[in-house]
This record gives structure tokens, sequence and C-alpha cells, in this order.
């Protein structure tokens, strides 16, 4: 049995809104906070947190403004990406490290055996044929592959992070915005075998699906809550604004010599407090 293991933790969803200003009567940003010191608390030996795009609810500088300091006194390394309700240009401002040389928002981490790929899937060009889907463009693209061509060289195990899910959940409205070109993606990482997990967000809910591959076999998709607001659980229709009270929560993932384990840890409550442990 592992005596010890890598850990990261997990955030996507934030939407982060202007002061005075909430969702469902929920402040996003007071329940970001609240996860984050409970993840903190609780997982100190954690070497990275990963914040999995939708950082805030329209893009504004002002959101963005608010969300900064909640982050500076984080002793974690903090690796950030887009979603769709993110702009470029206004993420920049606060976090400028979180973009590479090509000018986006992806990253290539080691946690102890793995790397984890962190990619950009906002559609910034307007390819996608919906406003709130992603898109990954060939620069992108190359990227990856490059990354997955090196992980390969290094001898590691890949977990990739997207945003948008690149296969159907089960919910029409939000299976319509998902990852417009999931087919370029999910070929990358089904030749692959180094690859063993996709880890998104986007959807506001736990779940656990497999994208199958042609040739035989699929790849263990997972998509994590949001800390502030989720989506009912309405299966079939609805639409992409549905939002319910529900716990917020975040992702552990933890990198064993053999095994990758997600967590999903709740951490707030629907009447407001914070869950405790004795």
């Amino acid at each position: 049995m592992a005596d010890y293991f890598d850990k990261a933790l997990i955030f996507t969803d934030l939407h982060i809104t202007p002061a005075g200003e909430t969702i469902i009567g929920l402040d996003p940003l007071a329940r970001f906070k609240q996860g984050l010191a409970h993840a903190l608390d609780r997982h100190p030996d954690a070497q990275h947190i990963i914040l999995l795009g939708d950082l805030t609810h329209t893009g504004s500088p002002a959101e963005y403004a608010r969300l900064a300091p909640a982050l500076a006194d984080c002793p974690i390394p903090i690796t950030v990406t887009m979603g769709n309700h993110d702009l470029r240009d206004h993420l920049r401002v606060p976090f400028p490290q979180a973009f590479n040389t090509d000018g986006f928002a992806q990253t290539a981490l080691d946690l102890g055996p793995l790397r984890l790929l962190i990619l950009d899937t906002h559609d910034y060009e307007g390819r996608a044929p919906l406003i709130h889907d992603g898109w990954i463009c060939d620069t992108r693209l190359a990227w990856l592959d490059a990354e997955l061509a090196r992980a390969v060289t290094d001898a590691k195990h890949v977990v990739v992070f997207a945003h948008h899910p690149p296969c159907p959940v089960g919910f029409w409205a939000m299976d319509a915005i998902g990852l417009a070109n999931a087919d370029a993606l999910l070929s990358r990482l089904h030749a692959a075998p180094h690859v063993r997990h996709l880890i998104c967000g986007h959807i506001h809910r736990t779940i656990h699906a497999s994208a199958a591959n042609p040739a035989g076999g699929a790849l263990p998709v997972s998509v994590l809550k949001s800390p502030c607001h989720q989506i009912p659980m309405i299966l079939g229709e609805g639409t992409s604004s549905d939002s319910v009270d529900e716990p917020g929560a975040y992702g552990i993932l933890l990198a064993l010599k053999d095994t990758i384990v997600l967590h999903t840890e709740d951490f707030a409550l629907s009447d407001g407090s914070v869950r405790t442990y004795e």
C-alpha cells in the first residue's frame, strides 16, 4: 500500500460577480473563499491548485479584480485557465503568468509520476457554432501534440484538463455548448495510451463518463462541480442557465504509483455553513 501520494486541488466555475451582485442569491466570491479556506486547511500538503475556467461570470475587469486578492496569499502554486465566461485580455491583467508564449492559458505541470496538461478551450475566434461552445485551435492542438510526445520521452502518465467536456453528459442544453471540435481532441487522446484521465468543468455537476475510442476501449472523463451554484438534476430538457443552491465542491487529484484517484469534496452546505469534521 502506498504510504505517500502527490496531490492537486481543483476548482472550476467560480463565476465571480461584481461586488453586490449574486447568482440565485449566492455570492460566488464568498463561496469560493469558503472552499479555498476549507481546502487549504485540510490539504496543506497539496502541490498545485488548478482553476479550471469560468473564473468570472461575465469576464469584466471588476470581477477579476475581486478574485485576485482572494488568491494573493495562497501558499500553494496556482494554475489558471479559461472557460467560456472568461475574456482573454481581461484575465491576462491579474494572471499574466497563466499564458504561454503562444498567448494561450495552457500549462504542463508535474505531479509525482503524472504530467498534468491544462488546456485552454476558450473560443476566442468565434469558430464554434454557439457563443458558449469551446474550441481548440490548431496552435493549441500543436502544443498538445508536443506535450504528449514530451511526456512519452519523460516516462510520464498524463492527466488532461479542459473546461469544456468533449462528450455528452445527458443535460441537453449543456451538451449543445460543449467542445465543438471534440473529435480533434479525442483523436489525439485516444492515440496516446499514456493519457489516463480527462478532467473537465462547465456542467456544474459531479459526473463520471467515458469517451469511447472507435479503435476500442474508452477514456475516463470526470466533470467537477462549482464551488457556488449547480445545475439541477433535470436530465434531457432544460436550459444552460438552470441553477440550484446545492453544496459547493472542489476536486482532489491523487497521484499514486500505479493509480490515479479523483475525489470530490463538498464543503458548503445549502444553508451557507461550511462542512466540518470532528
